[in-house]
Parts: C-alpha cells; sequence; structure tokens
C-alpha cells in the first residue's frame, strides 16, 4: 500500500456481527466494503424473499445502517421494526429495499440509492445476485434445506453434528465481491453465526479461489459463544477447523478471540439454550497470529417485542474490536 493511500478494508459475513464490526472501523480512516450473505430464509427477509421473489434484505440493511452518515431518526427509521397490524415483524428498511429492487428492478441499484439517503462512508455489496439456499448435511445422513431451518431449532431439540454445507443451486460470486478480495489489504471474517452468516459466503462459486489468491491480511474473529445446533460443544480449534474446509488450510493469518467472560445473567440466558462461552484451546504453536483480549460490550442487550428470531443478548463491542484489527492491519 503507498504512502498516503488509506488501507482497504474487507468484511465478510452478514447480520449483527458485520454490523458490529463495520460500526468500528468506520470510524478509522479506512476504506470498508462489506461482503454480505444472500442465503437468509427467516424473519423479515425470509417473508419478503419468499413473497415478492427479491434477494433477502436484512443483512444488506445491517450493514447500510452501520456504515450510515446520516442523522440517527433515518437510522432509526430503517431499523424500526413494526409491532402490529399486516407489517408486524417487518423492518421498515427492509420494506423500502425491497421496493425500491421491484421498482428498480435491480438490487444492486436499491442499495445504491439507499446507500444516498444514508450517506454511506464505504460499500455494501451482496456476496451473489442469485437466489440459492444453504444446506446441510449432518453426520447421520440427514439434509436440512434452509438458513432459517439451520438456524432456529426447538429448545432442545436434538441434531447430530454438521458435517459439510452447501448451495442448492450453486451460484457463482458478484463480480464486486471478487474484485474486493482481490483488491483488499485486510478481509475480515466474522464474527458472526458459523454455518449460518460466514460459511454461505464461502460456499458461492469464485469466494473460496478469490480469498486464496488475495495478497491481504485474513483475519478470523471468533464468536464469544457457541451457537446451539452449528457449534455445539465446539472450541475455538472446532471453528478454524471447520472454516478451513471453506477456505482451505493455511489461508487464516491471525485469528481474533474474546478472553472477557461474560455476565451471570447472560450465562444462565445462554445456558437454558445450552450455548456457552466459547473455550480457547488454541495454545501458540500455530502458524497464525492469536491476538486474545477483552472484545465484549459490557450490555445485556433487549430483544424487539415483534422480533420472532432468537437474538444474541451480548455482542462484541465495536470499538474494542475494531482498535485490535486496526493494530493487525496497519
Amino acid at each position: 500500500m503507498e504512502s498516503g493511500q488509506k488501507s482497504k478494508i474487507v468484511v465478510i459475513g452478514g447480520g449483527t456481527g458485520t454490523f458490529v464490526a463495520l460500526s468500528g472501523l468506520k470510524k478509522y480512516p479506512v476504506e470498508l466494503t462489506a461482503i454480505v450473505t444472500m442465503m437468509d430464509s427467516g424473519g423479515s427477509s425470509g417473508k419478503l424473499r419468499d413473497e415478492l421473489g427479491v434477494l433477502p434484505p436484512g443483512d444488506i440493511r445491517q450493514c447500510l445502517v452501520a456504515l450510515a452518515k446520516s442523522s440517527k431518526l433515518l437510522r432509526d427509521m430503517f431499523n424500526y421494526r413494526f409491532e402490529e397490524g399486516g407489517l408486524k415483524g417487518h423492518n421498515f428498511g427492509n420494506i423500502f429495499l425491497s421496493t425500491l429492487a421491484k421498482t428498480t428492478g435491480s438490487m444492486k441499484k436499491a442499495i445504491s440509492e439507499v446507500g444516498k439517503i444514508l450517506r454511506i462512508s464505504g460499500k455494501v455489496v451482496p456476496v451473489t445476485f442469485s437466489k440459492s439456499d444453504l444446506c446441510v448435511e449432518l453426520t447421520d445422513g440427514k439434509v436440512i434445506i434452509g438458513e432459517t431451518h439451520i438456524d432456529e431449532l426447538e429448545k432442545r431439540e436434538r441434531r447430530a453434528r454438521i458435517k459439510t454445507a452447501f448451495l442448492k443451486p450453486a451460484v457463482s460470486a458478484n463480480p464486486d465481491a471478487i474484485s474486493a478480495i482481490l483488491d483488499a489489504n485486510a478481509v475480515i471474517i466474522g464474527p458472526g453465526d458459523l454455518y449460518t452468516s460466514i460459511i454461505p459466503n464461502l460456499l458461492v462459486r469464485g469466494v473460496k479461489r478469490a480469498l486464496q489468491k488475495s495478497k491481504a491480511r485474513k483475519i478470523f474473529v471468533l464468536n464469544l459463544m457457541t451457537k446451539y445446533g452449528q457449534t455445539t460443544n465446539y472450541k475455538a480449534s472446532d471453528h478454524i477447523a471447520d472454516l478451513e474446509k471453506y477456505v482451505g488450510r493455511g489461508v487464516l493469518d491471525a485469528v481474533l478471540i474474546n478472553t472477557k467472560k461474560p455476565r451471570r445473567e447472560a450465562l444462565d440466558w445462554y445456558s437454558d439454550f445450552e450455548e456457552y462461552p466459547l473455550v480457547d484451546d488454541l495454545g501458540d504453536g500455530r502458524a497464525m497470529v492469536m491476538v486474545r483480549a477483552n472484545l465484549i460490550k459490557d450490555v445485556l442487550l433487549e430483544k424487539e417485542k415483534a422480533d420472532t428470531l432468537k437474538r444474541s443478548i451480548i455482542r462484541h463491542d465495536p470499538e474494542k474490536l475494531a482498535r485490535e484489527i486496526i493494530k493487525l492491519t496497519t
């Protein structure tokens, strides 16, 4: 990178994890690009995808709001979730993006227009513009189709470990996503649920090869907690091993892992779902750089009344996370 040029940072993922990473990184003098999963099939996004035939807008909306320099009122409006009536459970921003996609005939154009309204500092790039479903095959041979069915389990429902993930049908990457990866100085993978926020991006044809070819520093941000049904009983090494199935061994340059134990109230809430703090079993003998730091935001988040999906009540702290990422990329 030439002197005076901004570092180009790409964040790959979806959901609240990517929102948190972008919220912290946008405060630094860097060029940000969010590459976002398009396989969401639950909640407001899933309904709009099924009923209107649009690409799921929820993860796109979160990234646009995270990068926004507009007024708080506008940001809040795009995140507003209706609590009653026929629109109950839907986000205004999801409906707005879907409407623009229908009227312009393009989700790419819709993102561009909303980006102007919110005055975003950075780019939001869908990993693909083709429709596809996330699928997983379990070790007992069962195949689950659809991101929401993989993500949302009934409490105490028992499920075998995930053996492999794939897309049905197979789809090719958005060329803008490939260009961003190849041109980046750093690529941040995560944080986010391993099989429903991160890996779907890596399954899109062309992404794995781009990551292997890119000279960017690849940094994996590990989740704070395990995810029931996805990473049940996983330790940090299991997350890395599974991720390397889809990016290849030796691709990751650094790993960020939280060292701070969550509050007792949070632990009690998560343990009810059989989810626990991620155990660091990595040691220091690996080729990749290991960064251990307090990355937790010291608040418990309340779920919106109209939100039908299970959400995390603790998150990475945007400022703490961004500070550690910037250290690794400068």
